[in-house]
């Protein structure tokens, strides 16, 4: 078992290294407005595997990246066989607190719970976007229960980016930023925040790139 774990671990490694040589993919978007570091984007639709998983944010990160790193990496059914498949991994990795009263199939990706921010969030929800190449009806199907494959419509996403660690101090300190430049721009916020990271652990903090995102409806 340990011998298991340990080769999927160096798995993962080879990926994020793989990726730093060569581009990862990630979703297609338009960008509408840019006044750095702030963005109005439209995004296509994407295909995202997910996983909810409880305990405080750094905790739901690293175990929910383990349940979906270990579908991408096999541990799925290709339609119509027996047979594995793995699947390339894709950026941006993203947590999102997650309330009751929040459906799971709900376009975010980091979002407070209902009344509360970050700090209070005890459930979250992890994806990871799938390459395009995929769609439902042709993407390998996750053996495990707790991962589950969601279709991600069209969405306005108003995105701020920087750079550094994310402490729930600076996650909120960038929110309130992006929320007052939409509202300079009259756009109209319909989501709730979310946080996506796009490197590994061990990337330098000057060179990480994090972006807080919030749904807008259409401009």
């Amino acid at each position: 078992m340990r011998s298991h774990t340990f080769h999927r671990l160096l798995g993962l490694i080879g990926l994020f290294t793989m990726g730093a040589a060569m581009a990862i993919e990630e979703p297609s978007y338009d960008t509408l407005i840019a006044q750095v570091p702030f963005e109005l984007r439209h995004y296509a639709p994407t295909l995202v595997a997910q996983t909810v998983v409880a305990g405080d944010m750094d905790a739901a990160s690293n175990q929910g990246f383990r349940l979906i790193a270990d579908f991408i990496f096999g541990n799925n059914q290709v339609a119509g066989s027996e047979q594995a498949a793995k699947i390339a991994m894709t950026a941006p990795v993203t947590v999102a607190p997650q309330s009751a009263k929040v459906a799971m199939t709900a376009p975010v990706t980091v979002q407070p719970q209902a009344g509360g921010g970050m700090a209070e969030a005890q459930q979250w929800r992890v994806q990871f976007v799938m390459p395009r190449q995929y769609t439902l009806a042709n993407i390998p199907k996750p053996k495990n229960s707790a991962v589950t494959l969601i279709e991600v419509p069209r969405q306005y996403m108003v995105v701020h980016r920087y750079t550094g660690f994310n402490t729930q101090g600076r996650i909120q300190e960038k929110t309130q930023e992006m929320l007052a430049w939409a509202q300079r721009q009259s756009l109209k916020v319909i989501g709730t925040p979310q946080l996506s990271r796009y490197d590994p652990p061990w990337t330098l903090p000057m060179f990480r790139r994090n972006e807080i995102m919030v749904e807008v409806a259409a401009p």
